[in-house]
């Protein structure tokens, strides 16, 4: 029998938050502060899926992963290397191909879903 996973960041089932900031060498402004609530794993490790939030602040970013986020809060900038940018809100879904390149600007905090798959391993 299966059951569902229901995301939440508080009460029964919630996971432990990590915590993080962004790398020197990427942050260009601000703190960036992180919380990862993690609710999946799989997929032999590939997959993950959960809530992530973040306080404002913009860092370099360089995908090796694809990602899908929907933005349950907040707003954000994300701009390529070329310099074409796209300006993402509470409400919005998005994929980020692996290969992208360019910065992750965060307005207002952020919290979104998020689902990553990783490449195989080679």
């Amino acid at each position: 029998m299966s059951s569902i996973i229901v995301m939440k960041t508080e009460g029964d089932g919630a996971p432990e938050a990590e915590h993080g900031q962004a790398d020197v060498d990427s942050l260009m402004k601000g703190e960036y502060k992180t919380a990862t609530f993690n609710h999946w794993t799989g997929e032999e490790g590939r997959l993950y899926c959960g809530i992530w939030e973040c306080t404002p602040g913009t860092v370099r970013v360089n995908y090796t992963e694809w990602e899908f986020c929907h933005f349950i809060e907040g707003e954000a900038v994300l701009t390529n290397e070329a310099g074409q940018s796209w300006r993402l809100k509470k409400g919005d879904g998005f994929i980020i191909p692996p290969g992208f390149k360019g910065t992750w600007e965060t307005v207002k905090p952020v919290r979104k879903h998020y689902v990553i798959l990783t490449a195989k391993a080679q």
